[in-house]
């Protein structure tokens, strides 16, 4: 609590609280999404199996509209992620530096999960499991990872994509948009494989609105620079006389005809139109809107944000408070975590109930099983914190060490650095962390070039070996858990990314 309370004391006058709020919340509301729907049962071999209830629950998919919140952690990470990039810059942080802090915030936790499960597997295996359960097992605890695979695609390509929006605004996030239509339209005219780019343009539309709406808080400073918001340096008149018009108005007008038109085109597309209810992925149906990102997705986006527009005043009235802004930077700080092992949380709940004969499978959507979502959601927690207790330490120590490693240009660029939204609280969206070496290295040239190169390759690997674990069938002989192909890949990226950040390559 001393740390809270110390952490709270030091946060910048400018710092977008509200952003750290919305990714905490988007987070919360994914684990006890997942939590809740989840359908325990039994095999023709007497063991626990696991499944989403959504299929059985028809009346539930509007409530989806509600529970499918991943927009909003993209929405949030181009937020943080422009705000941070324009900060490190200020401070004299070329791209490449800033992208590896950016990595190293995700793939620390990330690694600690993956040489879990993979250990644990192993050791499965030894004592003689058999490979398909093993892989079975691993595939669930490794959900989570298939949105972060999404992330790592998008992370890298925000310098590009905050070039872009300076120069054409709002149109970048529409001609994306437009892209995802093509997409949905060649799923549904001919094989579901005509709308995987879908997982791209989709993913990054999301976030290059977040973009527009960091650049939008931006503008109002630069057009009111008494107003309060430290931190953002005002932008050259020239550059801001080619922004209006194409400016994202982030009034409360503005997001009360996000939400309602939002909200009709998202009717109308699910009633009129092809595509599903559910918001989230339920088997069987012909279009998915969330895997990959649908037309009806981004609707339900604008809707969204268009209420986050409206809560925001009272909200950031509310994270004045000292203790509710301790409590959002306690979730920051582990928020990571707490999404990569809420479902290895359920898979140790569900062996520890069925090892002791206490494992209720109620048939789904009966009185008893939904009188059952309490304890089962109480308990989860209970694991959960546990699990958070153990491995949340790495995520982090990570801020801690991106925190130290700005000491030196601290005295020189503190106000660039109050840009950055997210500095203490942390996320895979964290604004704060600053390159190892604090600035970009003193080498150009070809050892510049071969550096990025290196990182891009990094990234590459990394969400590649994400990509194929979540393809390969959960019924797949692994005795690792994951395929091998995919832990080398992942080992090496990650790697090579630490010794990037380390400084590796950028001294002579």
């Amino acid at each position: 609590m001393r740390r809270l309370r110390q952490l709270a004391a030091r946060t910048p006058a400018g710092r977008q609280r509200y952003v750290d709020l919305l990714r905490a919340l988007a987070i919360g509301m994914v684990v006890l999404g997942h939590w809740a729907v989840a359908a325990i049962g039994e095999d023709a071999a007497g063991r626990p199996t696991g499944r989403s209830a959504l299929p059985d629950l028809p009346w539930a998919y509007p409530l989806t509209w509600v529970a499918q919140v991943m927009p909003i952690f993209f929405l949030v990470g181009g937020y943080a992620n422009a705000a941070s990039l324009t900060a490190r810059r200020a401070a004299g942080v070329d791209a490449t530096a800033w992208l590896l802090d950016r990595g190293a915030r995700l793939l620390r936790p990330t690694t600690a999960l993956l040489l879990v499960i993979t250990g644990g597997a192993a050791l499965a295996s030894l004592v003689g499991v058999g490979a398909t359960l093993v892989r079975t097992v691993a595939w669930f605890a490794t959900i989570p990872l298939w949105f972060l695979a999404a992330y790592l695609i998008v992370v890298p390509l925000t310098p590009a994509m905050h070039a872009l929006h300076r120069r054409f605004g709002l149109l970048v996030p529409a001609a994306l948009a437009a892209l995802v239509v093509a997409g949905d339209v060649g799923r549904a005219l001919g094989p579901a494989e005509l709308a995987l780019p879908n997982y791209v343009f989709g993913w990054l539309a999301v976030h290059q609105l977040g973009i527009a709406w960091r650049e939008a808080d931006a503008g109002r400073h630069d057009a009111h620079p008494a107003s309060g918001r430290e931190g953002i340096p005002p932008r050259p008149g020239s550059a801001r006389n080619r922004q209006r018009g194409r400016r994202l108005p982030p009034s409360r007008r503005a997001g009360a005809a996000a939400l309602l038109g939002g909200l009709a085109a998202t009717v109308l597309l699910t009633t009129v139109g092809p595509y599903p209810v559910s918001m989230l992925n339920v088997p069987g149906e012909r279009l998915d809107n969330a895997a990959p990102p649908s037309l009806a997705l981004l609707t339900l986006t604008a809707a969204q944000f268009g209420l986050i527009l409206l809560l925001r005043d009272p909200a950031e009235r509310w994270l004045r408070r000292p203790r509710p802004w301790q409590a959002v930077i306690a979730v920051n700080a582990v928020v990571l975590t707490v999404f990569l092992w809420h479902l290895t949380a359920a898979i140790l709940l569900v062996g520890a109930l069925d090892a002791a004969g206490w494992l209720p499978t109620p048939p789904v959507g009966s009185a008893a099983w939904l009188a059952w979502r309490v304890p089962w959601v109480l308990m989860l927690t209970v694991v959960l914190a546990a699990l958070v207790a153990v491995f949340g330490p790495v995520e982090a120590r990570t801020g801690r060490a991106g925190s130290a490693g700005r000491s030196d240009s601290a005295g020189r660029h503190g106000d660039a650095r109050r840009a950055d939204s997210t500095g203490p609280a942390g996320d895979p969206g964290r604004a704060g962390d600053g390159a190892a070496s604090g600035r970009a290295p003193a080498g150009r040239g070809w050892r510049a070039t071969a550096r990025s190169a290196l990182t891009a390759a990094g990234f590459a690997a990394v969400a590649y070996a994400l990509v194929v674990n979540a393809e390969t069938p959960r019924s797949a002989p692994e005795p690792l858990g994951v395929p091998a192909p995919a832990l080398v890949a992942y080992l090496a990226g990650a790697g090579t990314l630490r010794l990037l950040r380390s400084g590796w390559g950028s001294r002579g």
